[in-house]
């Protein structure tokens, strides 16, 4: 794998627009939804509030990540990697880096969320050990349905 560099999005007033930019554009390509789309101001507002990353592989952008904090002990993490850049190991990278920031901040157990429809996210999803469903919904507008899963030690 080539060198990652992972870069953090804060809710600062300083926050970099290239990084929005770049987080903005992996999240509506890997997530198509017309619901999930997302505006540069949507993730000022979400780097607020969660951690956002955006990771580059020798100077090419290849994936970003959300981990929001945890609420009644439990994170949720979320890794996207565009396909073009899948299955060289970048999505478990941000994954692992995304646990170790969720159980930094106190998650005791962790979620992801992902639309059911993505057979290579769910794929990802269980190899990485996300096998208990706990939720399955459909959000206003949507075509497909949204699926949360647990990590199961």
């Amino acid at each position: 794998m080539t060198d990652l560099r992972i870069e953090t999005l804060t809710g600062d007033a300083g926050i970099d627009g290239a990084l929005v930019g770049d987080w903005q554009y992996v999240h509506n390509t890997v997530v198509p939804a017309e619901s999930a789309r997302l505006s540069p101001g949507d993730v000022c507002e979400r780097a607020g509030r969660n951690v956002l990353e955006v990771a580059y592989a020798g100077g090419v952008l290849v994936g970003c990540s959300t981990v929001r904090a945890p609420r009644g002990g439990v994170g949720v993490v979320i890794s996207r990697v565009l396909s073009e850049h899948r299955g060289r190991g970048f999505g478990l990278a941000l994954y692992e880096r995304g646990l170790a920031v969720a159980r930094s901040l106190g998650a005791e157990e962790v979620e992801t969320v992902l639309l059911a429809s993505s057979a290579a996210g769910l794929r990802f999803a269980e190899r990485a050990g996300f096998t208990l469903e706990v939720d399955r919904y459909r959000l206003d507008g949507d075509v497909v349905d949204w699926v949360e899963l647990r990590l199961v030690p």
